[in-house]
């Protein structure tokens, strides 16, 4: 009996070859044959690079498909949920919500129903020093330009979702970096591979992230961070 993930993969890739017999072969035989079987990252965390990716850009035709490919590989419906919850943050409400729809979808054909989901409130991890520098040299910088933008920042974004427990500050890393380079905020992006190798995410796992993200987000915008992910790497402490 085919999966879920076999199943939704036919209307995701359905015509392909009437079109691009080249692109069908390149995604069975190189993307999904050999890209998602590479070591030093897995399943999981490259369906949270993918889907993040897919939130970002509103590119919700895809997203059945991933979303089976995620859950069949072991990533819980509760941690889905927080990705899309976090996400809203980062790659904005109405992207968040697009997403809303087609997860919902899934989830009803699979039986996934509100006990498996992350809660609206939970017990918050304990902040660390790094998001407190963080907030207060925010507050500094902007404090007279965007209050607002501090106040909830300090207050909701750093204060409750990033310690919020049903997603590890490693994977919200994993999830928000993707989200920076699918949506070419270059300029943040060193901030943030710091806080993921702060959070537990290795050298070779990042690298391997930049890989995945080249084929989810273009070759251009790879190229682009990779002198950025370089610099961070050479000096970072060893």
């Amino acid at each position: 009996m085919e999966s879920p993930a076999c199943d939704s993969s036919i209307s995701a890739f359905d015509g392909i070859r009437a079109v691009s017999p080249a692109l069908e072969r390149y995604t069975t035989d190189v993307l999904l044959g050999d890209v998602w079987k590479r070591p030093h990252l897995s399943a999981q965390d490259r369906s949270i690079v993918t889907l993040s990716v897919l939130i970002a850009r509103n590119q919700s035709a895809e997203m059945p498909y991933y979303l089976d490919l995620a859950l069949d590989s072991g990533l819980k419906p509760s941690e889905i949920s927080e990705i899309v919850t976090h996400l809203a943050f980062y790659s904005g409400w109405a992207n968040a919500l697009a997403a809303v729809k087609v997860t919902n979808a899934v989830f009803k054909r699979r039986g996934i129903d509100a006990t498996q989901l992350a809660p609206a409130s939970a017990d918050l991890l304990p902040i660390d020093a790094a998001a407190i520098a963080q907030l207060e040299t925010a507050a500094q910088n902007f404090g007279a330009v965007a209050p607002g933008v501090v106040q909830f920042s300090t207050e909701v974004l750093f204060g409750d979702l990033w310690l919020r427990p049903a997603l590890t500050p490693r994977d919200r890393s994993l999830a928000t970096l993707s989200t920076v380079v699918a949506t070419g905020q270059f300029p943040q992006l060193a901030s943030y591979v710091n806080r993921a190798m702060d959070n537990g995410l290795t050298q070779a796992q990042l690298s391997e992230v930049m890989t995945q993200l080249a084929f989810y987000t273009g070759w251009s915008s790879v190229f682009t961070v990779l002198p950025i992910v370089k610099d961070v790497f050479e000096k970072r402490p060893k």
